[in-house]
């Protein structure tokens, strides 16, 4: 029987495996699906789907560069646990996202994902593969690519990959004549977490919720209504060099914020420097995780045997 592409499509979406998992085992089964089926379960390939409601919020974040350092990518895949973030074999995988996303055409996800993976499908059959095979939840969670014409990039990563940084640099200079300076711009935005490059990309709507949350502080503390016009531009002054890069106070040396540790560095070298583009990954951000009672857990399984 000849193993068509609807045979495959519904043979994945029965599973959960991978394309290519699909159909070799279509071909061996001479197009059977249930065959297909049972011989996936043997090899242990069925699986990804039950494991797609877990929660997977550990994970690495890594980073890539192409030659001259003109063009930058990060990507983040998650994983149910860190035991599996540092398998040799998801390390791998999440390297070989982040040189693929060097080459993509915009930060769409599905599109990523639809990617030819190389000798297995496309990136989501590869994923399924990696979840059948190491046995978690695993989830391609978001990428983004830097090239704009006249940044060099540089990055960051920390904590064998918990968070990771790019941060790039408008300058005429090459990408060793400012590896030490935007290393250390890149270590300051992981411990610091800025929100912004600086006040030019500040977003109103965020800093509009800002002066309304310092004028009910101010009001809760007693002040006049009528003096608040007066105070809330040093108030939002302050929060600005909180959460801009370039205004924050330098971490290795506070004597100066980070645009003038730029500026010093420029002058060194002799070539204009501006900060002007950052991203910052940490692993799990903004992801729900549930709560596990060890205890209750090891109960529950004495319970079931």
């Amino acid at each position: 029987m000849a193993v068509t592409a609807q045979l495959v499509k519904e043979l994945r979406e029965r599973t959960g495996a991978g394309m290519m998992d699909c159909k070799k085992v279509l071909v061996e089964t001479d197009g059977d699906i249930e065959k297909a089926i049972e011989l996936l379960r043997e090899k242990g390939l069925a699986k990804a789907a039950k494991k797609a409601g877990r929660i997977a919020a550990e994970g690495l974040v890594k980073v890539a560069f192409d030659a001259e350092h003109k063009a930058a990518a990060v990507v983040e895949v998650n994983s149910e646990t860190d035991f599996v973030a540092k398998n040799e074999e998801f390390v791998e995988f999440v390297e070989k996202l982040a040189d693929m996303a060097l080459k993509a055409d915009s930060d769409d996800l599905e599109a990523f994902k639809a990617l030819p993976y190389e000798g297995e499908g496309t990136v989501s059959d590869a994923l399924n593969s990696k979840i059948a095979k190491i046995g978690e939840n695993m989830n391609v969670r978001r990428f983004h690519k830097m090239a704009t014409p006249g940044v060099v990039y540089t990055g960051y990563i920390h904590g064998n990959g918990k968070i990771g940084v790019i941060v790039g640099i408008e300058t005429e200079a090459a990408a060793d004549e400012i590896a030490v300076c935007a290393k250390d711009v890149a270590m300051q935005v992981a411990s610091m977490s800025p929100k912004f490059v600086n006040e030019d990309q500040v977003d109103p709507a965020w800093l509009e919720s800002e002066k309304e949350i310092a004028k009910q502080q101010l009001l809760n503390e007693g002040k006049p209504e009528a003096m608040l016009e007066r105070i809330i531009p040093g108030k939002v002054k302050a929060i600005l060099k909180e959460v801009c890069l370039v205004d924050q106070k330098f971490v290795k040396n506070g004597d100066l914020t980070v645009a003038q540790y730029v500026e010093s560095v420029a002058k060194e070298i002799g070539k204009p420097m501006k900060v002007v583009e950052m991203v910052r990954y940490e692993v799990g951000e903004g992801i729900e995780k549930k709560e596990e009672n060890f205890a209750e857990e090891v109960a529950k399984q004495m319970g079931a045997n």
